[in-house]
């Protein structure tokens, strides 16, 4: 038997760590079924995985909550970076997005990244400057650093503020995005939702939103409104809603792809309690493409 050394960098070893531990086969193992599988396919280009930039902050959508939405693209920026951060409320707590790529990729080593979420602005603020300090030591350390969102990283995300803080201290870091498959796309699946056809539109509101901004994107029959994070205004929402004769048809999704999933019309569920994941399609009642005669 012929030995042969492999130097394997210290983000490879944390993945074959973390593969070992889920699978339950030794490190030596599972290198020497990884190397037989290589040798017995045929090299491509398109197999050849691009390299970490050194100093990259990568913000990576995982999707609302199932593990089989996680995108190709956003698996394979996972895989390239040097290190993982997920964002928690406590450092002993799985977070949302960190639970997603646990069941996706078991083989993904990720760091946990606290986050305040309370109302508390200077509390949030502090939380936020300590993380982008973090984030900013591994970039100047060499490393191409992920880090993981729900939904996608450019609508309603931690990211867009952790990136900025990156920017502030790091003027020359590079910051690139994956998109990700968002909730109100996942509902409207669930649900069967056609979203926009023809002359309508689609706004993107947070359920917090005033009122009368809430009413004025109501108004308008061939507008589809998605509320998001509505959870705890579930009841003054649907009351909305009736008023401007837009009750019927909507629908709530909460947790979706996660424990606890609901899927409902806002009628059947107006006077329960939901949580701050939800999302609510109030669609369009104008507006649509014409429908073909029956035979």
């Amino acid at each position: 038997m012929r030995k042969t050394s492999v130097y394997l960098p210290e983000t490879l070893k944390r993945r074959l760590r973390a593969r070992s531990e889920a699978s339950g086969r030794s490190e030596a193992e599972l290198i020497r079924a990884s190397i037989e599988a290589a040798l017995e396919q045929s090299p491509t280009p398109s197999a050849t995985a691009d390299p970490p930039v050194p100093g990259r902050l990568v913000g990576v959508g995982v999707g609302p909550g199932s593990p089989d939405l996680l995108t190709v693209r956003a698996l394979a920026a996972l895989r390239r970076a040097d290190r993982v951060l997920a964002p928690t409320t406590a450092s002993v707590a799985v977070g949302r997005a960190e639970q997603i790529v646990r069941q996706a990729a078991p083989d993904v080593a990720l760091d946990r990244v606290e986050f305040v979420m309370a109302a508390d602005h200077a509390a949030r603020a502090g939380a936020l400057g300590v993380a982008c300090d973090l984030v900013t030591a591994h970039l100047a350390a060499g490393e191409e650093v992920a880090f993981i969102t729900l939904g996608d990283p450019n609508t309603y995300s931690t990211f867009g503020s952790v990136a900025a803080g990156v920017r502030a201290r790091r003027p020359d870091t590079p910051v690139v995005t994956v998109p990700g498959i968002m909730a109100f796309q996942a509902l409207a699946t669930e649900a069967g939702v056609d979203l926009v056809d023809e002359e309508q539109s689609l706004v993107l509101l947070a359920a917090r939103a005033g009122d009368a901004e809430i009413d004025a994107a109501l108004a308008d029959p061939t507008r589809t409104v998605v509320l998001y994070k509505g959870g705890a205004r579930l009841g003054a929402l649907a009351d909305r809603l009736e008023r401007a004769g837009r009750l019927d048809g909507a629908v709530l999704g909460e947790l979706l792809g996660m424990n606890g999933e609901r899927v409902a019309a806002v009628a059947d569920v107006r006077d329960r309690a939901a949580s701050y994941l939800s999302s609510i399609i109030v669609p369009a009642s104008d507006g649509a493409g014409p429908v073909p005669e029956p035979r």
